[in-house]
């Protein structure tokens, strides 16, 4: 028998080769986890379990805002509801504004400029009784005890007061400029208390991300004349807020296919943009949402239209952007967002996107927020949409899924970035697309060959920093998630993603919740590549061990010095001239990860052969190509 051309297992060729079937091996489950499966919390078929909980709170919260006045002064009111099992004998409240404390532990350097005195609680009331405040401390984390412990079932209401500094440059908050701001993290909030980690009291070092609950927001931001806010929620009635011409445009732009400029710098420079009340009070309200953020100015830009993200219920999202004038990039960044919300709604993920609007505020960072992100400038075009994309993307994953990025950031990282490479496609050349995703993403990860590249990528975040914490958020996983579709095929993958994102919105999975649901709606176990991807300290290293024909075969054999379960091509030239490409699949590695063979045309002889990936980059090239040995001259 003669094997035509492919990519086969080596459990299918003992009789090529004696190499004995590898033993399927069990995920790995941390205590915590496994008590939440103990607890019938979750299941091990991918669902949340029958008794399944989390909290939420109502937030109702005042803002005074006076460019260019750097100080912020709120108040709110919160009634946090305890639908846990348990009696909650302390609440932790989140206070991320103090990294910018002197002395706050964080990752990263702090500038001068940018140290303030933190959030300054004024006052707090719990159940309307004073409670005794303390503002020396230097951390995110403020630990509180109720007057009486809260039952399972019952509530709480805080009444706090507060004040801070704005940040006087611009990372994942602060100020743009002297009269441009971008608010996020800025109100003291009830950290999350879950089923299988209790209290979140990491704290917020500048380095890892966040974790929130599903709340409902009713925030007012109160801001003098002149000043147009921008924020995450439903604006109330923005009539009583911009000045007849413009409510009319931004009206129109919620149905508009084209973009609108509601307000152009000119127009915002002349003064006659919103209400002339010295104060205007600009109030925004989302329910079941993580978080909320704003963004205000006197003299950006404002751009909006709106695009179908459901070709059903003909649902529509506003996309919005927020720029300086001489932000060349963003004079086409509504309409760049907006047709990413769009192949994001029909290609991949392929759900509708679910919010009603997107904003894209021009800050100097690239840092999203539920329909709201504060992105940078950039000289090309390209790469400014990939940013926003990016950003955009991160509405699925961690805002719509409730991810703990803090724990579990390549669960909602991974994917951003993923999907960065696969709406690129879509708007660049194949070959550009991923050029610039491997020089972003991969390089930086498969050419440092230090331990700290090859920790594996379940690692809890907690325990990460540095240039291990960026490779197993963001790289690493992308190039997981896009192994998984390459191994599946779009239809599988897509119908498992899908019965992941339906069984888990609006809720908080854990990684293992992703790998049973896949595991549960795909028709073959998954556990090999879970382990291999995600457990694992492998790296993506492939090589030639040989070219050979006997009587049954002519064949390549691969050697994966790495581990990695990567796809790669192998491209063959035969002493005809003709050429051949074979496409493996990571499959290929399922029973033996240290070798495949790969079947070639049994009637010619091959003259090169080369084997690689242009996204899967391999540490050493090397070893990745052969060429026949040269025929002696009769």
């Amino acid at each position: 028998m003669m094997f035509k051309s492919g990519c086969i297992a080596l459990l299918l060729t003992t009789s090529l080769m004696s190499i004995e079937k590898a033993d399927a091996q069990s995920l790995y489950m941390p205590a915590d986890i496994k008590k939440a499966y103990a607890n019938g919390t979750r299941s091990a078929d991918g669902n949340p379990g029958k008794n399944y909980w989390q909290n939420k709170a109502t937030y109702n919260i005042q803002l005074a805002v006076n460019p260019p006045e750097r100080t912020i002064r709120g108040v709110e009111e919160i009634v946090y509801t305890n639908n846990s099992p348990d009696t909650l004998r302390e609440l932790v409240l989140k206070l991320f504004l103090n990294i910018h404390k002197p002395g706050a532990p964080r990752e990263s350097k702090a500038y001068e400029n940018d140290l303030t005195a933190g959030v300054q609680l004024d006052d707090l009331k719990i159940n309307g009784v004073s409670y005794e405040l303390s503002n020396d401390k230097t951390f995110t984390n403020y630990f509180i005890e109720p007057g009486a412990p809260i039952l399972p079932g019952k509530s709480v209401k805080l009444n706090i007061g507060w004040h801070f500094d704005i940040a006087s440059s611009m990372g994942r908050e602060g100020m743009a400029d002297k009269s441009s701001y971008f608010l996020a993290y800025f109100y003291p909030r009830i950290a999350v208390y879950d089923d299988y980690n209790g209290w979140d009291d990491h704290d917020f070092t500048d380095g890892h991300e966040f974790y929130s609950d599903f709340n409902d927001y009713t925030v007012t931001i109160n801001a003098p004349r002149n000043f147009v806010v921008w924020g995450t929620g439903t604006l109330q009635r923005p009539e009583t807020l911009l000045q007849p011409e413009f409510t009319a445009r931004y009206k129109k732009s919620f149905t508009s296919d084209t973009v609108i400029h509601i307000a152009t710098a000119d127009e915002m420079k002349a003064r006659r943009v919103t209400s002339q009340e010295a104060v205007n009070s600009w109030t925004f309200k989302a329910s079941d949402i993580p978080d909320m953020a704003f963004a205000i100015s006197d003299h950006y830009a404002w751009d909006a239209w709106s695009v179908e993200v459901d070709e059903k219920s003909k649902r529509r999202t506003s996309v919005q952007s927020a720029y300086k004038p001489e932000s060349a990039d963003f004079h086409k960044m509504a309409l760049d967002a907006g047709l990413s919300i769009r192949w994001f709604s029909k290609e991949w993920p392929g759900i509708a996107f679910p919010y009603e609007k997107m904003t894209v505020f021009n800050g100097d960072d690239g840092m999203e927020f539920p329909m709201m992100a504060n992105d940078g400038s950039f000289d090309e075009q390209n790469f400014a949409r990939n940013v926003a994309a990016h950003e955009i993307a991160h509405m699925y994953m961690p805002f719509y899924m409730g991810i703990n990025e803090t724990r579990f950031g390549f669960m909602d990282e991974g994917w951003a970035t993923a999907l960065e490479l696969l709406s690129g496609y879509d708007y660049m050349t194949k070959t550009y697309a991923e050029e610039m995703f491997t020089e972003n993403r991969v390089f930086k990860w498969i050419k440092d060959r230090s331990g700290d590249m090859d920790i594996p990528i379940i690692t809890p975040g907690t325990s990460l920093t540095g240039k291990a914490l960026k490779v197993n958020q963001y790289g690493k996983p992308a190039l997981a998630y896009l192994a998984l579709k390459d191994l599946m095929g779009d239809a599988a993958f897509k119908t498992s993603l899908h019965a992941y994102m339906d069984r888990w919105h609006g809720k908080h999975p854990t990684p293992w919740d992703f790998f049973h649901t896949f595991n549960n709606t795909y028709n073959k176990p998954l556990d090999w590549f879970w382990n291999n991807w995600f457990f694992s300290p492998n790296y993506m290293d492939i090589g030639i061990g040989s070219v050979s024909k006997n009587p049954h075969a002519n064949m390549v054999r691969v050697r994966n010095i790495g581990g990695m379960a990567v796809p790669f091509d192998v491209n063959v030239t035969y002493m005809d001239g003709t050429k051949e490409t074979i496409h493996c699949t990571p499959s290929v590695w399922e029973r033996d990860t240290r070798n495949a063979i790969v079947l070639i045309n049994y009637n010619k002889r091959a003259q090169s052969v080369t084997i690689g990936h242009p996204v899967f980059l391999d540490a050493n090239t090397a070893d990745n190509s052969y060429e026949a040995p040269k025929q002696p001259k009769k």
